[in-house]
């Protein structure tokens, strides 16, 4: 059969939590990647923002430390980078100039601000609250400063193969399809990257920019493609959505390099609030 099989629509919310939790095994191979994957566009636009010496940042769901390892190098000794997230176990030792602290972004205040920039990354899409967050992290500027938020839009592009040429490529995009199914029942919102400048605009952010951005073929793409495929190998047998002979299969063709895999666009948009009136 061509194609991916058709499936039934995907509904956020059964309310069991985060599917990828970082306490997980392989965690941090998966944050690794996905460092490796989109760091180089995420840098892009915070460069784009200016980010430069002095500037007091805030890394919103930091996970690894890549970013605000980076943003520290960029602001120098006079400006500060505040990481934080609600489980640190994957952060490792802060990078000078950055302070790490536990922090639920969908309860707690901003810690500290206002700030000239506040970024976040692969977050937003899973929390039920993320419309208000938006609000949240806008409100936490500085007049002038950047908000950069990035997030997937799976349902945009939802195939692990994009050249389904064979069965192999059809099993991919199967487990693949599971996976999403597996994210929408915790309520990730699968077309949300798509909203990004809009919801900027919507909390008056101006000088809105926004691009997408997906690998078709990298190196480390087989590696995130494993250990995610791994994490959720339990929920996808107990939800019928692949049998374990699959995912074995799955695996092992991945093992040997067989597949040209894709990852969910990464949507990437930006907004600055309006410099305080003068006079």
């Amino acid at each position: 059969m061509g194609g991916a099989a058709e499936e039934p629509a995907e509904e956020a919310g059964d309310g069991r939590g985060y599917l990828l939790d970082n306490r997980l095994d392989g965690a941090g191979i998966r944050l690794a990647a996905i460092a490796e994957l989109f760091d180089p566009v995420t840098f892009r636009h915070l460069r784009a923002t200016g980010v430069g010496e002095g500037w007091q940042c805030w890394e919103v769901g930091a996970g690894g430390p890549t970013v605000s390892a980076w943003l520290a190098r960029r602001i120098g000794p006079s400006g500060s980078v505040v990481a934080t997230d609600t489980d640190l176990s994957r952060f490792g030792e802060p990078a000078d100039g950055v302070t790490a602290l536990v922090h639920d972004v969908t309860t707690d205040p901003p810690p500290g601000g206002p700030f000239d920039l506040v970024h976040v990354r692969l977050v937003l899409v899973h929390l039920p609250e993320r419309s208000d967050v938006v609000g949240v992290l806008a409100a936490a500027l500085r007049p002038g400063g950047w908000l950069v938020l990035e997030d997937a839009d799976p349902a945009l592009q939802p195939l692990a193969c994009i050249d389904e040429h064979g069965p192999d490529e059809v099993l991919a995009n199967r487990i693949r399809s599971g996976f999403r199914r597996l994210l929408a029942e915790r309520g990730a919102d699968l077309a949300f990257g798509r909203t990004l400048p809009r919801l900027l605009r919507g909390v008056g952010l101006v000088d809105v920019s926004s691009d997408a951005c997906f690998p078709v073929t990298h190196p480390v793409g087989a590696e995130l493609e494993r250990v995610t495929v791994e994490q959720t190998r339990a929920a996808l047998v107990a939800g019928g959505l692949a049998t374990d002979a699959e995912v074995e299969r799955h695996l092992a063709n991945l093992a040997a390099g067989r597949l040209d895999l894709s990852t969910a666009p990464l949507v990437s948009a930006r907004g600055r609030r309006p410099a305080a009136p003068t006079g």
